[in-house]
């Protein structure tokens, strides 16, 4: 994101499977922007709101600012800077989950993929995230898939984070729910953590898409998960799911009952 040009950018098309135009126009998504410093509030503004489908309702300089700046807007997603001096983009987040009982999607921004608060983010309950330096296009496919609620952004991503923090034995498996999943529920979380949509995951399941909502339904209820992003986060936290491999830790900590799995697509880009 060239964010003092960014003024100059070009809307960017949106990606197969995005709302079309039409669709768009007439039902926007609305966006609140976060972030302490004012030239990156005022890149960010400039860089979405000249995007088809798309529409800034507002901007806030502080965590403290995010609860009340939701309730005022209602908006659809909140880009939230992780970093800030009174209240960071974590605890925002907690607060609008645990204030809110319909909270705003929630992408948290930062300079660095690898920084450990990106992380403690996800454990929040933040959908998504997204670094400061991505393209345009990228950004602008961020908060369209994660407005959409239908699959995990840059699946690749959270998994090489998920690799950096090794699962935590003090966690107990069992207490997540992650035990009381079913092998259909077992399978729609690694299609879930492979990025793939519903209809992906219906046709991969040879199975309707409504039965696909009821798996991932739940799979969120049982791992005690916000999101999509939140239900592969704690699987992975806790060793449900062992990132690179495909495979799975049983109730007991061994390996589950599938032992290996295909390498899927995914409608989501990896971000580099």
């Amino acid at each position: 994101m060239n964010l003092p040009h960014a003024a100059h950018a070009s809307p960017a098309p949106a990606p197969s499977g995005d709302p079309s135009d039409a669709d768009a126009a007439a039902a926007p998504v609305s966006v609140l922007v976060v972030d302490d410093e004012e030239l990156t509030r005022a890149g960010l503004r400039a860089l979405l709101s000249v995007q088809p489908g798309l529409e800034v309702v507002g901007e806030a300089s502080d965590g403290t600012e995010v609860l009340p700046r939701v309730r005022q807007w209602h908006p659809q997603v909140v880009l939230m800077d992780i970093r800030m001096p009174r209240l960071d983009g974590i605890e925002a987040t907690t607060l609008l989950r645990a204030e809110l009982s319909r909270p705003p999607k929630v992408i948290v921004i930062t300079t660095f993929e690898n920084d450990s608060h990106v992380w403690d983010a996800l454990l929040a309950g933040a959908d998504g995230f997204i670094r400061k330096r991505a393209p345009v296009a990228q950004l602008v496919q961020a908060v369209r898939l994660v407005a959409s609620g239908d699959c995990l952004l840059f699946p690749e991503a959270v998994r090489r984070l998920a690799a950096r923090h090794p699962a935590t034995p003090a966690r107990d498996v069992g207490s997540t729910g992650a035990a009381a999943l079913t092998v259909r529920e077992e399978e729609t979380l690694r299609l879930i953590a492979r990025g793939l949509s519903n209809q992906q995951i219906a046709q991969h399941m040879a199975v309707r898409p409504e039965t696909v909502k009821t798996h991932v339904g739940n799979v969120l209820g049982k791992l005690h998960a916000d999101n999509r992003t939140h239900a592969v986060v704690i699987a992975y936290e806790t060793g449900v799911l062992v990132p690179g491999t495909g495979a799975s830790a049983g109730p007991d900590g061994g390996e589950g009952r599938r032992r290996r799995w295909p390498r899927l697509g995914s409608t989501a880009q990896e971000l580099s």
